[in-house]
């Protein structure tokens, strides 16, 4: 899928998956942790079959990856064995809110991994309600971020992406975009998004929307040529992506503007055809954004390139094990651990904004090179990207 929020972004149809993870431990120095030798209980629920299953299988591969680069290779920590159990949600929110609740029952402290965004927004009440730590996963939704005080994210969520978007235009007052989607509520969400940010900055925007449906797109590709915008803003998801990608290129959208879209993982690269070289993509992540040394240690512990939400899962083993490491089994203290941490992850430098639980980072500008490969335009700077902070619901 194509779009700012693309995949998972916005809140519907952007994204469809979650996970949960437990973590029940205790630090040597907490009296009240109980058994210090046992092992910790970690519970990852996310989507191992069903739409999502690819960004569950990178984001499982992450964690693992995550888990071994912050225990030092032990899968220890405080001395205790760090034990993994898994769920399978298959994108059903209450699937997942089902396995959380069975995860607490069995004494689970910290649940984490959601991709979904209708998942994660399900399971952070139940994580608040029980007071245990939600990490969630790559669920882009903006709702999970200030959600109540147990709640984090290991992902980047929907504003961090347009945002992005708007750095291809720099100042956007006086600018003409238009937002050119699906007419559904994945594509209405990413509408509404860009007026709100982009918009809201200065611009004007304009929009068409494409019946869901439709399957000629040389209409709607005139009317965005006509348009004369200074940005074209895709929002696009499912098997009609390519076709919508050579009408643009052949009424000459492609070339007489900068379109933007979001870089969803690997296995869609191809849809973009020929048109791929003249398309500007926003992007989360993908192999080779970031050089530094935590990105070649989860390259080589993943056992080879990166992809789309491999970053995610690391982070959420790294929060994770900050969590245990400071704060034993009490759920303040470790909420107290992440609050303002900074640390080096797969993506650079990574900061949980203490107010609200935003995970704040950078973002990059991507463009596919004559090879066929994305390469790196410019990597945003996470207060550039930063979305505005949100009171804390609960």
């Amino acid at each position: 899928m194509s779009a700012t929020y693309t995949r998972r972004s916005l809140t519907a149809a952007a994204v469809l998956a979650v996970a949960a993870a437990a973590v029940g431990c205790s630090s040597p120095q907490d009296a009240a942790s109980g058994d210090q030798t046992s092992p910790i209980k970690v519970g990852l629920v996310y989507s191992q079959s069903g739409a999502l299953a690819g960004y569950g299988q990178q984001y499982k591969a992450g964690f693992a990856a995550g888990l071994a680069y912050a225990t030092n290779g032990t899968g220890k920590v405080n001395g205790r064995t760090v034990e993994v159990s898994e769920a399978d949600d298959a994108g059903d929110p209450n699937k997942a809110v089902s396995a959380a609740k069975d995860m607490i029952g069995k004494g689970v402290k910290i649940l984490a991994g959601s991709t979904a965004s209708g998942v994660a927004l399900q399971v952070a009440p139940i994580a608040a309600q029980n007071k245990v730590l939600f990490v969630s996963g790559p669920a882009a939704t903006d709702g999970v971020t200030g959600v109540n005080r147990y709640t984090f994210r290991s992902g980047r969520q929907s504003y961090q992406d347009v945002l992005t978007a708007r750095s291809f235009i720099g100042d956007a007052t006086g600018k003409k975009v238009l937002v050119f989607a699906q007419d559904s509520a994945f594509g209405k969400a990413n509408e509404a998004a860009v007026k709100a940010v982009i918009g809201g900055a200065g611009a004007t925007v304009s929009s068409i929307l494409v019946p869901a449906t439709a399957t000629d797109f040389t209409p709607a590709a005139v009317q965005a040529k006509n348009a004369k915008a200074d940005l074209v803003f895709v929002a696009w998801a499912g098997t009609t992506a390519s076709a919508m990608w050579q009408a643009l290129d052949q009424q000459g959208v492609l070339g007489s503007t900068q379109v933007v879209t979001g870089l969803d993982q690997k296995s869609t690269w191809p849809t973009f055809g020929a048109a791929g070289g003249k398309i500007s993509f926003l992007s989360h992540y993908f192999d080779g954004a970031a050089d530094n040394a935590v990105a070649k240690a989860a390259r080589e512990k993943v056992g080879g390139p990166l992809d789309l939400f491999h970053p995610d899962g690391f982070t959420a083993a790294q929060l994770i094990v900050r969590a245990i490491s400071e704060g034993g089994d009490d759920v303040e203290k470790q909420i107290k651990a992440l609050e303002g941490y900074s640390f080096d992850g797969v993506k650079g430098k990574l900061t949980v904004r203490a107010e609200d639980h935003a995970l704040l980072q950078p973002m990059f500008q991507v463009k596919f090179g004559s090879g066929g490969q994305p390469e790196l335009i410019k990597a945003v700077d996470p207060q550039d990207c930063a979305p505005p902070a949100v009171a804390m619901k609960s």
